[in-house]
């Protein structure tokens, strides 16, 4: 499994000869989601859902309802590419299993709008990899190996990430959500996560764009 981290919330999962890129949203490389063989968007923030980033690809999207009917509105020419999908649904993208996982965004504000949201569970040959969008409440219900962790965000505080990220007990953990910080800020997210993290017994890394996960 080789794993890429591609910019904020965007990663690229390559097993067995099948890509699959998760979130190729504004905050990400332009190129994210060349050539891979489908997309997963958990939300529709822009941050997360890009048009001009799904038109690089003739993949097809899988995502939900929300963000479908986003693009019918914004992005006509991708709508034929969509498939939505539920909470708790499974499907298989060339022969890589994936699950959605939850339905709703973290609350931003009382006074905003509740958001949907799903998160994704791939398995990657012997390896589990859970992108949980933009919550730290849901939890798939098989043990995960690898979690793509939020670390800053303005619906989050560093400790419900930490503890989110402890609870779920992977592993591995790869910051992801991380362009909201100064590089200062995130200097000390990261310290925080580390350390409590790896008292825990769990490894944390916050990963260059463009870097892949060490196998």
């Amino acid at each position: 499994m080789r794993l890429t981290k591609l910019g904020h919330s965007c990663v690229r999962i390559e097993h067995d000869g099948v890509t699959v890129v998760i979130d190729p949203g504004a905050f990400t490389e332009p190129d994210a989601a060349d050539g891979v063989h489908a997309v997963l968007i958990t939300h529709e923030h822009p941050d997360h859902y890009d048009a001009d980033r799904l038109r690089r690809c003739d993949a097809p999207v899988f995502t939900i309802a929300a963000v479908a009917d986003r693009i019918r509105d914004d992005a006509p020419d991708l709508a034929e590419r969509v498939t939505v999908v539920a909470p708790g649904q499974a499907w298989e993208v060339g022969g890589l299993p994936v699950r959605a996982v939850g339905e709703k965004h973290a609350v931003i504000h009382p006074d905003l709008p509740h958001f949907d949201n799903s998160g994704y569970l791939l398995e990657a040959g012997d390896t589990t990899v859970f992108h949980p969008g933009d919550a730290l409440t849901e939890h798939p219900s098989v043990p995960v190996d690898v979690l793509l962790a939020p670390v800053c965000a303005p619906w989050m505080k560093a400790a419900e990430g930490i503890d989110y990220a402890r609870s779920v007990g992977a592993a591995r953990n790869v910051a992801i959500h991380d362009r909201v910080y100064s590089d200062v800020g995130l200097a000390i997210a990261d310290t925080h996560f580390g350390r409590i993290l790896g008292a825990a017994g769990l490894d944390y890394v916050r990963l260059p764009d463009g870097a892949d996960l060490p196998r």
